[in-house]
């Protein structure tokens, strides 16, 4: 019985801090939305992604307000926020830091570590793709393993830490596009698409007066920690995992897939999985609900999944598209 006592105080617990946390990430999200207009499924998705302790890919064309968007939840979600513009010529160095030669009053030397701006707690990769692959293998190690390595040394990161990178999908002079390696660390791929007519409208009279609207902070880093934390001890249920389970293996070359494993050339591997679980979660705790459901998995199974797939040649000389093909993958789930 004292065991049963436990696990039932252990759950009314979880749902006691379930409802005050989802209440300020709702205050946060709404902060958010009066700022940033029309662009209601993004700024979910980023708040997503962020609950979930990752990283997000924003990309959409220009002047969509992705780098407003980005600024905006700095300051509402009270992080440490700091900004780099990826250009050709940045170097790794220029986003870590480096050692430096100092010399005392006595003449002694020593290195000196000065952090670069890596050391956030919200990481804007402003047009990640103009930089060389070099550079962006510097972010590689600090997003997967939140602490980076100079001379043999290890520094850790702030907590939280996440990267929010921004890309162009347009251009193509003087761009790298991203590895493999380092699309599969961001957790979500958010397309950024332009706003209705009604939302354009509300920019156009917000944005052009003698004022504009400024962000607001709702939460801090600690509440943010703490929803984090909470989000992993969320109850996810059998079917929801099997859900998961069956997209993200159908989404791979081999049978597992049916006809749509003959279109994929690779697939998503267990990190996917992984970064479902995490953002089914979090979803639910942002609509206040205390457990993910089947709809969850088939909302974000394609910005979760779409970044990590490519498709046949064949498959693209009939015109199938990722996103197409994540369709078809979903219907064997609903």
């Amino acid at each position: 019985m004292a065991g049963v006592d436990s696990v039932e105080k252990l759950e009314d617990v979880i749902v006691r801090s379930a409802e005050q946390v989802a209440g300020q990430i709702r205050a946060a999200k709404e902060a958010v939305s009066t700022v940033i207009f029309g662009q209601d499924q993004v700024i979910e998705n980023t708040l997503v992604t962020i609950l979930s302790g990752g990283h997000a890919l924003l990309i959409g064309v220009p002047g969509l307000a992705k780098t407003k968007l980005v600024e905006t939840l700095g300051v509402t979600l009270g992080l440490d926020a700091k900004r780099i513009q990826f250009t050709p010529d940045l170097m790794p160095s220029d986003i870590l830091g480096a050692e430096v030669l100092d010399e005392s009053s006595a003449g002694k030397r020593s290195f000196r570590f000065i952090a670069g701006p890596v050391f956030a707690q919200l990481l804007m990769a402003d047009e990640i793709n103009r930089a060389s692959p070099r550079t962006q293998s510097a972010l590689l190690q600090a997003m997967q393993e939140q602490h980076i390595t100079i001379a043999g040394a290890r520094h850790d990161l702030p907590k939280p830490f996440h990267v929010l990178a921004t890309q162009n999908p347009l251009e193509q002079e003087g761009t790298y596009p991203l590895p493999e390696a380092q699309l599969d660390r961001f957790l979500m791929e958010i397309d950024v698409d332009y706003p209705d007519r009604d939302a354009e409208r509300r920019i156009l009279f917000e944005t052009t007066g003698a004022e504009e609207t400024a962000a607001k902070p709702a939460m801090d880093a600690e509440t943010l920690l703490t929803a984090q934390r909470l989000v992993r001890r969320l109850p996810v249920g059998d079917s929801v995992v099997e859900a998961i389970l069956s997209l993200v293996r159908a989404a791979r070359p081999g049978p597992d897939g049916g006809e749509s494993g003959k279109l994929i050339a690779w697939g998503p591997g267990p990190r996917a999985s992984q970064a479902l679980m995490l953002a089914v979660r979090a979803r639910a705790l942002l609509d206040g609900r205390l457990a993910p459901s089947i709809d969850d998995v088939l909302d974000l199974a394609e910005p979760v999944l779409k970044h990590r797939m490519a498709l046949t040649f064949s498959a693209r000389a009939e015109g199938r598209t990722i996103p197409d093909v994540i369709k078809q993958l979903k219907t064997r789930i609903a």
